[in-house]
C-alpha cells in the first residue's frame, strides 16, 4: 500500500489538477489541506468515495467529476452520463437563482448550495460578489436572522448555551476541524439594528465566515462560526414555539463574564495564541467591556466597532480627496452613540492626531455625538436642532433609526458649505438611510449610490493577521487597513459620485489590505510567522 501511494503522490494525481475554486491553491502557510486535491484510493478510508464522496459538501463537485475520476472514486452508475463543467454549473444555478422574487428566499437556495457543494457555492460567491453579497450578508441576512428558526435546517456552527458552562473545551473538541484561525461569535443581543435575537443571530457568524473565504481566501475548514446562548429578551422569541435557543430571559452579571471567560480560555487552549476571534453584535455594554478586557490577552477584533471604522473612515479620506482639506479642517456630528458611532468618533480622532501630530484628546473637540455627554453643551432637541448650533461639514449617522437626514437637515447644511460629507449608515434596509439602493439620475447625470460595507474591511484585516500569524491587534493595523482601502478609490469611481471602491475588485482589494495589515504586524514585532515574505502583497494573494 505504501509503494502504491508512493506512486501516486509521485506521478499523476487521481483528481484533475486545478479543480479547486477560486485559485484554491496548495497551502502557503502549511496550516489546512481542506480545499487542496486530496489522492483517493480504494483502501483510503478516510477520504470519501462512491456515495459518502457524493453527500460530502467539502469535495462533491456534482456532474464535474471527469470520467478518470468517475472510475477512480467509484461513482460509475451513480451519475447520469453527462461531465458538466463547474462554469456550466454555475450558469445554471445563477439562473435558477435569478427566478426567486423574494430575497430570502434566494438566501435559502444559496445557503443550500453551500451544505451540498461547498466549492461551487464559493466559485458561484466569488464571481457573482456584487450581486449576491446583499444576499448572504447584509440586509437579507438580518431577515434572515429573524426567521432563522423556521428555515433552520441543519447546525452550521457551534451553539454554546448555558447548559455547556463547565464544558466549553469538551464542546469545541466536538467541531470536526481541528486547523481554525478564525472563530465569528456572538450572543446575539443586538443583531444589526433589529435588537435582541438571542440564538438566531448565528446566521450573522455564518454569513460573515462566509465572506472571510470569499472575499478573503481564508480556508472553510479553518472557519468557526459560534453562538453563546444565554437567554433572550425577546418576549415574541420566547413565545414562539419553534424558537431554537434558551427559553428564559438573559442571564447577565458574573455568571455571564464567567461564561465568556470559560469560552475564550477554551479557544486560546483548543486553537493556539494565534487563532483570531471576533466578536459580533454584543449589545455596547458588553461590546467594549470585552473588546478591553480580552484585548491584551487574545487576538481579538470587533468588526462592529473596529471594522466600521475602519470602513467609514476610509471613505472620509476617499472624499478628501474631491473635496479637499485634512481631517481636522471639519467638524463632525455623529447622529448615533452607539458601538459604530462611538467607534468611528474614536478612529477618526486618532487619524487626526497622527496627521496633525496632536494629542487624541485635542483632536476629539472637532467630533460631537447626539445622544452623548461628549462636549459641553446645551442640550439639544433634535438632530436639526444641533446641525444649525454646531454647523457641522461632515454628518454622520449610525442610529439605526431611518429618514432622520431630512431634506431640512441637508439644506441647512449646503448653507453653509457649499458640498457637505454625509454618510448614511444604518442598516437593514428596514431600518436604515444607507443600505444598498437603486441609481440615481439627476440634472442628466447618473450617480450611484456607495455603501459603506464592512466586508471592504474585515476579511482582509483578518487574512492580514492569519498570514503573519499575528499575537494582538493593534490600533495601527486598522489604519493600515483603511489607508489601503482608501488607496483603490480610482478617478472614474470619484467621478460616478462614489468614495469606495466596486465590489467587484474586493478580493484585490483584501489582498492589499491583508498586506498592509501584515507590514504593521511584523514592524510591531507582532508577528510569528517569520521569516517575513519578500513580497506581501504577492503572499496575500496567494
Amino acid at each position: 500500500m505504501e509503494s502504491t501511494m508512493k506512486e501516486l503522490r509521485e506521478g499523476a494525481p487521481v483528481l484533475e489538477p486545478k479543480s479547486n475554486v477560486g485559485g484554491g491553491v496548495e497551502d502557503v502557510y502549511g496550516e489546512d489541506r481542506a480545499t487542496e486535491d486530496q489522492f483517493v484510493t480504494s483502501w483510503a478510508l478516510s477520504v470519501a468515495s462512491g456515495v459518502s464522496l457524493l453527500r460530502d459538501p467539502r469535495y462533491k463537485k456534482g456532474l464535474a467529476f471527469t470520467e478518470r475520476e468517475r472510475d477512480a472514486h467509484y461513482l460509475r452508475g451513480l451519475l447520469p452520463p453527462t461531465v458538466a463543467s463547474q462554469h456550466l454549473q454555475e450558469k445554471k444555478l445563477l439562473h435558477n437563482l435569478r427566478q426567486y422574487q423574494l430575497p430570502l428566499q434566494k438566501y435559502i437556495a444559496i445557503m443550500d448550495l453551500r451544505e451540498r457543494n461547498e466549492r461551487l457555492f464559493y466559485k458561484l460567491l466569488i464571481d457573482n460578489v456584487e450581486e449576491l453579497l446583499p444576499l448572504v450578508y447584509t440586509p437579507t441576512v438580518g431577515e434572515a436572522c429573524q426567521k432563522y428558526a423556521s428555515i433552520f435546517r441543519r447546525p452550521e456552527g457551534l451553539f454554546i448555551s448555558l447548559k455547556e458552562r463547565g464544558k466549553v473545551l469538551e464542546a469545541l473538541k466536538n467541531w470536526p476541524e481541528r486547523s481554525i484561525q478564525v472563530v465569528i461569535v456572538t450572543d446575539g443581543e443586538r443583531i444589526l439594528g433589529l435588537g435582541d435575537l438571542g440564538c438566531q443571530g448565528m446566521g450573522i457568524p455564518v454569513g460573515k465566515l462566509a465572506l472571510y473565504t470569499a472575499l478573503g481566501g481564508v480556508r472553510p475548514s479553518a472557519c468557526l462560526p459560534v453562538t453563546i446562548d444565554v437567554g433572550t429578551n425577546n418576549e415574541d422569541l420566547l413565545k414562539d414555539e419553534f424558537y431554537i435557543g434558551l427559553r428564559q430571559r438573559r442571564t447577565t452579571g458574573q455568571e455571564y463574564a464567567d461564561l465568556l471567560h470559560e469560552f475564550m480560555n477554551a479557544v486560546k487552549q483548543n486553537y493556539g495564541e494565534e487563532v483570531l476571534l471576533q466578536f459580533e453584535d454584543f449589545a455596547n455594554h458588553n461590546a467594549f467591556k470585552l473588546l478591553a478586557k480580552y484585548g491584551t490577552t487574545h487576538l481579538v477584533f470587533n468588526d462592529d466597532i473596529q471594522g466600521t471604522a475602519a470602513v467609514v473612515l476610509a471613505g472620509l479620506l476617499a472624499a478628501l480627496k474631491v473635496a479637499g482639506g485634512s481631517l481636522a479642517d471639519h467638524t463632525f456630528l455623529f447622529f448615533g452613540a452607539g458601538e459604530a458611532g462611538t467607534g468611528i468618533a474614536e478612529l477618526i480622532a486618532l487619524e487626526m492626531s497622527k496627521q496633525a501630530e496632536a494629542s487624541v484628546e485635542e483632536t476629539r473637540k472637532n467630533i460631537w455625538l447626539v445622544d452623548s455627554k461628549a462636549h459641553r453643551h446645551e442640550p439639544v432637541e433634535d438632530l436639526l436642532t444641533a446641525v444649525k448650533a454646531l454647523k457641522p461639514t461632515i454628518l454622520i449617522g449610525s442610529a439605526g433609526v431611518g429618514r432622520a437626514f431630512t431634506k431640512e437637515v441637508i439644506e441647512t447644511m449646503t448653507s453653509y458649505i457649499d458640498r457637505p460629507l454625509i454618510m448614511a449608515l444604518s442598516n437593514p434596509t428596514s431600518k436604515s438611510d444607507g443600505s444598498p439602493f437603486h441609481l440615481v439620475e439627476y440634472n442628466s447625470r447618473v450617480f450611484v449610490p456607495g455603501q459603506a460595507n464592512n466586508a471592504y474591511v474585515f476579511p482582509g484585516f483578518g487574512l492580514g493577521l492569519v498570514i503573519s500569524g499575528s499575537l494582538r491587534v493593534h490600533d495601527q493595523m486598522l489604519l493600515a487597513a483603511l489607508e489601503a482601502l482608501a488607496s483603490q478609490v480610482s478617478p472614474e469611481d470619484f467621478e460616478k459620485g462614489l468614495i469606495y471602491p466596486p465590489l467587484r475588485n474586493i478580493r484585490k482589494i483584501s489582498a492589499q489590505v491583508a498586506a498592509n495589515v501584515a507590514e504593521v504586524d511584523y514592524d510591531l514585532g507582532l508577528a510569528t510567522r517569520l521569516p517575513r515574505p519578500g513580497n506581501v502583497v504577492e503572499y496575500a494573494e496567494s
